[in-house]
């Protein structure tokens, strides 16, 4: 290579520098503003995470000391007293305030507070379902025995969550109608299932044997 070669290279290479110098200077700033914007992110969530954990922790403390009242007079008040963290939050507060309602003898109560979660749109599906199923259940409910089928039906979808335990309240009523034959069939069929839990199974072997049924072997 010659001098005058070795030369150009020299001074292409200090043009090149003094380029990316002049680049640093003029647009390093935006490589520091995402640094930060990214080291802020991510202390964002963390602290988002660690007050979200907190309101929860808080909220299902706040749950048991209310529920450790003698009195369920008493463990409705202090539930009614909790404010929930989220809307789902709030769905399960109903849903307990309902239960300890019901024992205090306010059964018109409880229903009237399962029904409107259930008919709650903001809340997702599976909140909305237990509420209603809740509802249809309590001996208050308004709603004729035809009208509770349907719902029940609805409820005992494939893939539905509560698909088995509305096909047992299906059996109940076909019970509570003096169709025996239709009870026997839904509850053996319901002891085949796959999904069946050992609560569920138990009561649907009793009821096959109150009613004279026979239970198949497995």
């Amino acid at each position: 290579m010659s001098d005058t070669d070795s030369f150009i290279n020299e001074v292409t290479e200090e043009v090149r520098r003094d380029r990316l110098f002049g680049l640093m200077r003029r647009y390093g700033w935006i490589a520091v503003l995402l640094v930060l914007l990214l080291v802020g992110g991510t202390a964002y969530r963390e602290y988002s995470r660690a007050t979200e954990a907190a309101r929860a922790q808080a909220f299902g403390d706040a749950i048991l000391a209310a529920l450790e009242n003698d009195a369920a007079a008493d463990r409705v008040a202090a539930l009614d007293q909790i404010d929930a963290p989220t809307a789902e939050g709030a769905a399960v507060l109903d849903m307990l305030i309902a239960a300890e309602e019901a024992l205090d003898g306010n059964g018109e109560a409880a229903s009237q507070r399962l029904n409107a979660t259930a008919t709650n749109g903001d809340l997702p599906e599976i909140y909305r379902q237990i509420a209603s199923f809740k509802a249809l259940t309590r001996p208050e409910t308004p709603l004729s025995a035809d009208e509770r089928r349907v719902a029940f039906e609805a409820m005992a979808s494939p893939g539905a969550p509560l698909r088995l335990l509305a096909e047992e309240q299906l059996a109940l009523l076909d019970i509570e109608a003096g169709n025996t034959e239709a009870a026997l069939t839904r509850l053996t069929a319901l002891l085949a299932d796959s999904e069946l839990t050992a609560g569920l199974r138990r009561r649907a072997s009793q009821l096959i044997v109150a009613l004279g049924g026979e239970i198949e072997a497995s």
